[in-house]
């Protein structure tokens, strides 16, 4: 069977990997930037780090900081005259999945302006073009927006957010930095890791899956699985092992695809702005319980990742009840709320959440097969 793999044509990691910007925009021979991040990191001074390192080296830029959590239409087509008005001719993406996801978007339509109309990007959109070379610096550890050829964008007037998926959006440059990540808070270091390990175990169960990615999938599994509780606690080792666990987790998800966690978690942000890290953290052990019997062996393979002793010695039904509970218990320790209520989810709004999550292109990846029905229920139980 025919597969493929799309990477960053450079990634650098490590503390103070983001001295590699020089090189690789003198290496590139790029003249402008726009820095396109929110109001809270550059309130925090978490910019200033970038800043300060393109000023001594006198590497002009514009900043564009009204990204927002779950960015909309109107961010992107912001950021798209951003660009214009500061003749920029590349991208640094400062931030989580949403600065990395607006840059994604403005790269793609400065390059492709047939389709400037953001909502035409939906799905698989036939660009011609690469986009604007992005540098991308992530500040969480979870989205590894960095390294994927996916952003996701929210249809605030249809109350929807549609995925994107093109090849040609991938950053050229993508930088690992623990220390541009110090700043996370830990809920946010404990949403972002579990949303991490979403990609991994979904990218692992995805019907699209195969040997190369499972391997990148199952390790990723594994460093997140030792390192995410430290993070949370404050350990710099835990945070800069994180970093590369997501990482190796959008390596394998992004060529692959997801499944029904993330369809669900989708309409949740779109309908009441839930952090993306968060939604998936709720619905994903859920959803695995819900998958298991169509999984196969990999189940345990999950569970030994998630350091399960014995697990050969288990049934398969005891396997798979191991790995969900590991999960669940790993959510439990890093203070993932329970229940979609505790969010702001509406159980009136069940219906209208299930067609969205139905019509979502990540559930199509997903090992079983998921009626309207059978997503209305599933909401419902973790309501």
């Amino acid at each position: 069977m025919l597969q493929r793999m799309i990477l960053n044509e450079t990634s650098w990691f490590g503390p103070g990997a983001i001295s590699q910007i020089v090189h690789e925009v003198s290496q590139r021979s790029l003249k402008k930037a726009l820095l396109v991040t929110d109001k809270t990191l550059l309130k925090a001074g978490v910019i200033e780090k970038v800043t300060s390192l393109l000023d001594r080296h006198h590497l002009p830029y514009v900043i564009y900081d009204e990204v927002v959590p779950n960015p909309t239409i109107a961010v992107v087509t912001q950021g798209v005259a951003a660009f214009k008005a500061a003749q920029a001719d590349y991208l640094i993406a400062i931030g989580g999945g949403s600065p990395q996801d607006t840059a994604k978007a403005i790269g793609i339509i400065i390059n492709n302006p047939e389709f400037a109309d953001v909502r035409s990007l939906e799905g698989f959109a036939k660009t011609k073009n690469p986009c604007v070379p992005i540098i991308a610096i992530p500040t969480t550890a979870g989205t590894a927006a960095e390294v994927t050829i996916n952003y996701v964008i929210t249809d605030e007037e249809n109350r929807r957010k549609f995925v994107c998926i093109d090849p040609h959006d991938i950053p050229v440059v993508a930088i690992i930095d623990a220390d541009m990540m110090a700043s996370m808070p830990p809920s946010l270091k404990a949403a972002t890791g579990i949303d991490a390990l979403t990609h991994a175990i979904e990218g692992f169960t995805t019907k699209g899956a195969w040997e190369l990615t499972d391997a990148l999938h199952l390790k990723a599994i594994q460093i997140i699985n030792r390192s995410l509780r430290a993070s949370v606690a404050g350990d710099k080792q835990g945070v800069e092992d994180m970093a590369l666990g997501q990482y190796v987790a959008g390596m394998g998800f992004s060529n692959v695809g997801l499944g029904l966690v993330h369809g669900m978690a989708h309409p949740l942000g779109a309908f009441y702005n839930v952090p993306h890290g968060v939604a998936n953290a709720i619905i994903l052990p859920h959803v695995m319980a819900w998958n298991a019997d169509f999984t196969g062996e990999k189940y345990r393979d999950i569970a030994r990742a998630m350091g399960v002793t014995r697990v050969c010695s288990m049934s398969l039904g005891e396997a798979r009840e191991a790995a969900v509970e590991a999960v669940r218990q790993l959510s439990v320790d890093v203070g993932i709320p329970a229940r979609l209520r505790d969010v702001g989810m509406k159980e009136e709004d069940i219906p209208a959440l299930a067609q969205a999550a139905l019509d979502d292109v990540c559930t199509g990846g997903n090992p079983r097969e998921a009626t309207l029905d059978d997503i209305a229920s599933l909401y419902r139980k973790i309501y």
